[in-house]
């Protein structure tokens, strides 16, 4: 038997307890489509996502992330995951097609974290409306249409007080993700990882903090911009609008250039992303940074991000 394969970063599923200034940020500001509203669920995607969503919100009495999704690479792939996690002792749960919104049938477990992940296959490629639809057909909504307008959902960082290489581990031998960079404190443990399904230098980041208040915590969830004009673009956007941000800067881990900024609503930390560099080889050796080379790796240059409690929301997951 075929071992089974994720594909990719499908979607991440938040409950807000301001839905209002959630949706404002993330359909105004940030510039994100709402495919349809089902029970009080509103689900967006960027302008070139192709799945029914790549975030759902909802409103709760107390902000969290309720899962991340990652679709399979074969419909049969799900339940492969399922045979093989229960056998390693993880509990799975089933979620029928339906339930949520454009997706087939699904399982979700815990990561030893406790952070929910859910996996899939089937989802629905939603036509965008007519008078919103781009005249590319190989595009699914017009680009610029409002706000920041990314691309498309790019990565997630999850946050948590165990040591990254508990997760990674996991990642790794239960999920099949690649290791791409880590970074090693003396007693050998990882204070955090990078891994990726696809040529990314990541799909999910590992964040180690041993001040976490739990040991799942969402550090931010990350969209695609396609060139640093556009970060630059972004900055006037955010300012516009009031909301305060990190960055412009650029990541050593990645080469990637960022903007951090805090939705109002929820207090979930989103990254604006672009550049960076894709893997290709298939013997890729991961690259190991230490604790005394973070000045480079966190941040090589721009607006440094730090350490500062009211730098660093997070919410739970």
């Amino acid at each position: 038997m075929s071992l089974p394969e994720i594909a990719k970063l499908g979607h991440v599923a938040l409950v807000s307890t301001d839905l209002e200034r959630s949706l404002w940020f993330f359909k105004e500001v940030i510039g994100l489509e709402e495919t349809e509203v089902v029970d009080g669920t509103h689900y967006l995607r960027a302008y070139s996502d192709f799945e029914h969503h790549t975030l759902s919100v909802k409103a709760g009495d107390k902000a969290h992330v309720d899962h991340i999704a990652w679709r399979t690479k074969r419909p049969e792939d799900v339940e492969k995951f399922a045979q093989l996690l229960a056998e390693a002792g993880t509990e799975v749960t089933w979620v029928e097609a339906g339930v949520e919104a454009g997706q087939g049938r699904a399982i979700r477990f815990q990561l030893p974290s406790e952070h929910r992940m859910e996996l899939y296959y089937d989802m629905e490629k939603t036509l965008a409306e007519p008078s919103k639809r781009s005249v590319l057909k190989n595009q699914v909504y017009k680009s610029w249409a409002k706000g920041v307008s990314p691309r498309r959902i790019d990565h997630v960082n999850i946050l948590t007080s165990m040591k990254a290489n508990v997760l990674s581990d996991f990642l790794m031998e239960k999920l099949g993700f690649k290791m791409r960079e880590y970074v090693k404190a003396p007693d050998e443990s990882y204070l955090g990882a990078w891994l990726s399904v696809t040529p990314l230098v990541h799909d999910i980041a590992v964040s180690h903090d041993p001040f976490s208040p739990t040991t799942h915590q969402i550090h931010h969830v990350a969209y695609w911009l396609d060139n640093a004009q556009d970060l630059l673009r972004a900055a006037d956007i955010l300012k516009e609008n009031g909301l305060s941000f990190k960055g412009p800067g650029k990541h050593g881990i990645s080469q990637a250039m960022y903007i951090y900024v805090v939705d109002p609503g929820s207090g979930l930390r989103v990254e604006l992303f672009t550049n960076g560099y894709l893997i290709f080889e298939p013997d890729w050796e991961p690259i190991e940074w230490t604790l005394d080379e973070m000045d480079i790796g966190f941040t090589y240059w721009g607006d440094h991000t730090d350490t500062k409690p009211e730098n660093n929301p997070t919410i739970e997951a």
